[in-house]
């Protein structure tokens, strides 16, 4: 198996569209994080990602408004916007054993610790897989056409994310975004052990 380095906008819109699957969890009380805490506690690997309200003007910034979490069956969102950076997310966010796969993962760490100091253990950036197997184009849209031969759309990605309640074209993109980087880390680490 080998992968094209890099991919063409016109190719990416020829390629069928991504779309989670799965149940998607909007986790917005204290009560709905026990529960998916102990869920996502049972995993070995989970996708991760966050959203942020986007910044129109200069000097204004946002904090991380959404952390998902997700397996390929069932996607958390947890509105942290409402329900602040519980200890029981950081936790699991600080557990090596559970492996948490996303893309830029840096940039995400940064600002949740900006909300909260923590010591992220467990987790991995699939980019840095995707440049070891030879892919040279390194954004999430580019590297699920190019893994996952799939087009992932990012229409809601510059919506409101502390909107009273998430639209759903919002609930699928954030929970397509954590799953695809789990489906990309099993196809690229059964590559590099192949």
């Amino acid at each position: 198996m080998s992968f094209q380095p890099t991919i063409s906008k016109e190719e990416i819109r020829k390629l069928p569209l991504i779309v989670f699957q799965g149940t998607t969890h909007i986790i917005d009380t204290s009560e709905k994080v026990t529960e998916a805490i102990e869920k996502l506690n049972e995993e070995k690997l989970i996708g991760f990602d966050t959203e942020t309200k986007p910044v129109f003007k200069k000097g204004i910034t946002h904090k991380i408004a959404l952390v998902q979490l997700s397996t390929e069956q069932d996607a958390y969102l947890f509105r942290i916007n409402k329900i602040g950076f519980p200890q029981a997310l950081i936790s699991l966010l600080e557990n090596e054993n559970i492996l948490k796969i996303g893309a830029d993962i840096n940039l995400d760490i940064r600002g949740l610790k900006k909300i909260k100091p923590f010591t992220p253990a467990g987790f991995m950036d699939i980019q840095t897989m995707a440049q070891s197997a030879g892919i040279t184009d390194l954004s999430l849209r580019k590297l699920t056409a190019i893994i996952l031969k799939r087009r992932l759309s990012k229409r809601q990605q510059l919506s409101n994310w502390e909107k009273e309640e998430l639209t759903l074209g919002q609930q699928h993109y954030a929970a397509t975004d954590a799953c695809t980087c789990l489906r990309m880390y099993k196809i690229l680490n059964q590559y590099q052990n192949d």
